[in-house]
């Protein structure tokens, strides 16, 4: 599955692209942000990241840039405990730029057209840029903080919890940066 927005194109890793995709990750600012991923991240890891297989419901993309496919970073929605959850890292190069929101409207318009009505999403407190992110992108914090693992930290972190309704029929809200 691929899609497409003003600037990026989102579509599924192949395996070649585990070079691109250890470039962009194998940053301990970004790992640290990110619950699965350790740190280090090695080749090997992004080896295998490349070759997970993708349940068509609940995709997983690289985030490129449309004009020269620069990898920007990866976005995907994901069955976890029992809820659907977006998640999503951008490498470093590319902060403060508005692609994770870009990327995050666009894999909510996915979701939405799969059939996903509810999304989780959540981010450790000391990342607030996150949390900027999932508010422009119509999530509403659910109030809870909760300790969640993170590998790359070694270790459980406090995480804001966040969700969000998509209503049938209708686009997903995205607010843009003030």
């Amino acid at each position: 599955m691929f899609h497409r927005t003003e600037r990026l194109l989102l579509r599924p890793p192949w395996p070649e692209d585990w070079n691109l995709v250890l470039g962009g990750i194998a940053d301990e600012r970004v790992v640290r942000n990110l619950a699965s991923a350790p740190w280090p991240y090695h080749a090997e890891d992004a080896r295998k990241f490349v070759k997970l297989s993708i349940d068509p419901m609940y995709p997983r993309f690289l985030i490129t840039r449309a004009h020269d496919a620069a990898l920007v970073g990866c976005i995907g929605i994901d069955l976890t405990e029992g809820e659907v959850e977006l998640g999503y890292w951008i490498a470093r190069p590319f902060w403060g730029q508005g692609f994770a929101t870009e990327a995050g409207g666009a894999a909510l318009e996915v979701a939405q057209m799969l059939g996903h009505r509810r999304i989780v999403a959540s981010h450790f407190l000391d990342n607030p840029a996150s949390g900027k992110v999932l508010k422009k992108l119509g999530f509403e914090p659910t109030g809870r903080v909760i300790e969640r693992h993170s590998c790359g930290r070694g270790d459980a972190a406090p995480t804001a919890e966040y969700s969000l309704i998509l209503e049938e029929g209708a686009t997903p809200a995205v607010q843009q940066a003030a």
